[in-house]
């Protein structure tokens, strides 16, 4: 199991983007449009070359580069006794 720091945004920033001391900058925060779920986008200049990737928040609270799975909306079925 992944410990709290593990699933914080910062941990996964400086996972993917920042192994160094690589100064990065948030340059978009939103949510999706779908399901109004958090994301950010997280930039990085090394050299003449940029990186960014788009990290995702899940429903744990954990922060990913995938995004989660699309809500499924449960529809329930009672049988009616007759």
């Amino acid at each position: 199991m992944k410990s709290a720091y593990e699933q914080s945004l910062r941990y996964q920033v400086e996972k993917w983007l920042a192994p160094g001391n690589t100064p990065v900058h948030v340059t978009q925060f939103s949510r999706t449009r779908a399901d109004r779920r958090r994301f950010v986008r997280v930039e990085t200049l090394q050299g003449a070359a940029s990186k960014a990737l788009f990290f995702f928040r899940h429903d744990d609270g954990h922060w990913c580069v995938y995004p989660p799975a699309p809500r499924q909306r449960n529809m329930r079925c009672e049988l009616l006794a007759a």
